[in-house]
């Protein structure tokens, strides 16, 4: 029975030096992040990479089912075997390819895929017990859909499984009779399975999770994806014979690289007065730079107040990013002293207008203490249903009754499978997760004007605005442009050369478009004026150069403090631009008269990340348009030609857009025109 039970120890430890190689690739690709964490000067960026190369290794615990006695037509154990496991090495090289932030991609692997196990022990006839050890190995193909619900770090795979067998070794030891004394042992066979299908096509399905390794500041940048997956018995029979199959549970890790395209610091068309043009008979280059390039400015901004309350899947309460007070500070809570109520972990871009917002229903309870007669209505829409729904307003209600001491009369519940202005429509097939995630929510529904922004009324009018004080760092107006009419037909691509008074060179670009526009500061520095030498550097599609060069003088100024800008912002539903005639009389009667004489008026459009990036930047334009127009007729009837107005659409863009896109209420304020007033300089 020693040699027995050593066979049987042998084969269960024979795994361990594969757990010892996914350790080794898992501990080097840590040091790794460490070597390559380093932060580095921001002025040049790469997006993150469409294409991935590298590496995967794994440890695939294998379930054997079934049943298999004819091991060959030499060997026909006397008992048959049935069940058993073992751990096998898996190893294989990969591409992958999926666009920075969207959500389908693609994955293929090919490599070494190790099936190795033991089944349990049988007792024969004799009375002897009988061991059984497998070791098949495949060359895998494995092609996958890469699927990133979220379109976050986060991912799911699936697809077929091509594996080609190359090694099909099995080991057979059949013991003694422990009761026959002096019995004995006898020799281990070794062979060939039979009838071992060369080919199987299976399938498996997976998650992933993508830790980056490297900051945006890396050309190469590297991912380590710890990953799991499950490959289910069908089509892993190995053998055309008898019913033998394996249940396999990947576990592994990849290491990844791939190289980013060079990006720069926020873009946008700041139409501004020329000081030099260069004309060519071909390429024209022009420099428009600002008189003074403010890096800040103070800003009196009137924040719109979302009526929503977005819960998270599955749950009926309120979620911990919204501040929830205790009763004790119900006194305390001012709707201008705001900071003191932060919601737990806020950061990002905007933190000061997502501290007014997760703060809604704080202000909402406070208002109605202050208006007794006050009533509202709060409907709950669920895609589980209106009674999930219902149970979503009841927990904004028994938090108002609770903590704000609001009469429970003076709140009404509905609950419904969508809201009444729903983001997903009948016949949507794209970014449904996202748009499902904006339809869960709880809205606020009121017909007291003392609650709602003036001139709004309906089940979606939002409440009245917040006024804040701000800083507004790197303001639109403090952009230099720089265009190349006629890069598109003459250039594959330009570049920028800046270089001040002393001879420190500054490179931008490579760029595609005819127009770039880069914030002044980030050229100027901390430096409070400065002649700059700017060379354009053309590509010819032929593969030939073509230079530009121009100076041009910039200046740093810093706003006085008495000086303040305003911003107004309008919100739309998703996918819509005409919505904006019902901020008509608020943009007549409110927004205008705030105009100073001589002011500059920028108005810029806004999308959230949902549907194509080209039809994103032509419904911000559009957007932005229907804000111009009615400020322009307003101002037309007041006799007014002295205000200068500047639009824009920014789209989707990332590095642009107000908020970001992690929430619904992030995506829900990415809808939006924003109106910045800058009065005279």
């Amino acid at each position: 029975m020693k040699a027995i039970t050593n066979l049987k120890k042998e084969s269960r430890m024979a795994w361990f030096p594969y757990f010892l190689a996914l350790k080794s690739v898992i501990l080097s690709a840590l040091i790794l992040a460490g070597i390559l964490a380093p932060l580095q000067a921001q002025e040049i960026q790469y997006t993150r990479p469409s294409w991935w190369f590298g590496a995967a290794a794994g440890a695939n615990f294998d379930y054997y089912r079934g049943s298999t006695q004819n091991l060959n037509k030499y060997l026909t154990v006397p008992t048959t075997f049935h069940e058993g496991d073992g751990v096998g090495l898996f190893i294989a090289p990969l591409v992958e390819f999926h666009r920075p932030h969207s959500v389908l991609g693609a994955i293929l692997q090919i490599g070494y895929d190790n099936r190795k196990g033991s089944f349990n022990q049988v007792i024969t006839p004799c009375n002897c017990p009988a061991d059984l050890s497998a070791n098949l190995t495949y060359l895998t193909v494995e092609p996958s859909l890469r699927l990133a619900p979220f379109r976050s770090n986060f991912y799911l795979y699936g697809g077929p499984r091509l594996a080609f067998n190359v090694e099909k070794t099995f080991s057979y030891q059949l013991g003694t009779n422990p009761n026959v004394i002096g019995q004995a042992a006898n020799p281990e066979v070794k062979g060939d399975f039979s009838n071992v299908n060369n080919t199987l096509i299976s399938m498996q399905v997976g998650a992933g999770y993508d830790i980056q390794l490297s900051s945006k500041s890396k050309h190469t940048q590297y991912v380590l994806s710890p990953f799991v997956s499950f490959q289910p018995y069908y089509g892993q029979s190995p053998r055309s014979t008898e019913t033998w199959n394996i249940t396999t549970l990947r576990v592994g890790a990849a290491l990844k690289l791939g190289r980013g395209h060079k990006i720069l610091m926020p873009v946008a068309v700041i139409p501004v007065k020329a000081e030099v043009v260069i004309v060519d008979p071909e390429v024209q280059f022009v420099v428009n730079a600002p008189k003074n390039i403010p890096i800040e400015r103070k800003v009196r901004e009137i924040f719109p107040l979302r009526n929503y309350i977005f819960f998270d899947l599955e749950s009926t309460e309120i979620p911990d990013r919204y501040v929830l007070l205790k009763k004790n500070q119900v006194n305390d809570f001012k709707e201008d002293q705001l900071e003191s109520f932060k919601p737990i972990n806020l950061s990002g871009r905007s933190e000061r207008q997502m501290i007014v917002y997760y703060n809604v229903l704080n202000i909402l309870g406070d208002r109605m203490v202050k208006n007794p007669s006050v009533t509202i209505m709060l409907v709950g829409s669920s895609e589980k249903g209106p009674k999930d729904g219902r149970e979503m307003a009841e927990s904004v209600k028994q938090y108002l009754v609770s903590t704000f001491d609001i009469a429970p009369s003076k709140i009404s519940i509905e609950g419904r499978n969508k809201p009444k202005i729903p983001s997903e429509h009948p016949g949507g097939q794209t970014d449904l997760v996202l748009l499902r995630e904006g339809d869960r929510r709880v809205s606020i529904e009121s017909s007291s004007p003392v609650l709602l922004m003036e001139f709004q009324s309906g089940p979606d009018a939002p409440l009245r605005p917040v006024e804040i004080i701000s800083m507004q760092e790197a303001p639109l107006d403090s952009y230099v442009s720089f265009n190349v009419q006629g890069a598109n037909a003459a250039f594959s691509s330009w570049s920028l050369e800046i270089k001040d008074d002393k001879g420190v060179v500054q490179y931008f670009g490579p760029y595609t478009d005819e127009t770039m526009s880069i914030p002044g500061k980030s050229i100027l520095g901390t430096r409070p004026e400065g002649d700059y030498t700017v060379t354009m550097i053309g590509k010819t599609k032929s593969g030939n150069t073509v230079r530009k060069e121009t100076s041009v003088h910039m200046v740093l100024w810093t706003p006085t403090t008495n000086e303040e800008g305003m911003r107004f912002s309008v919100i739309f539903e998703f996918n819509e631009s005409k919505a904006i005639a019902i901020y008509e009389r608020y943009l007549t009667d409110i927004v205008t008269p705030r105009i100073p004489n001589g002011a500059t008026v920028i108005i810029h459009g806004h999308t959230d990340i949902i549907g194509e990036e080209a039809y994103n930047l032509k419904l911000s334009v559009a957007r932005a348009n229907e804000v111009k127009s009615i400020l322009e007729n307003a101002l037309s009837k007041a006799g007014r030609s002295d205000v200068k107005i500047e639009v824009y659409g920014f789209g989707e863009d990332l590095n642009l857009a107000p908020f970001e896109n992690k929430y619904p209420e992030q995506r829900f304020y990415n809808r939006t025109v924003i109106i910045d007033i800058i009065p005279t300089k």
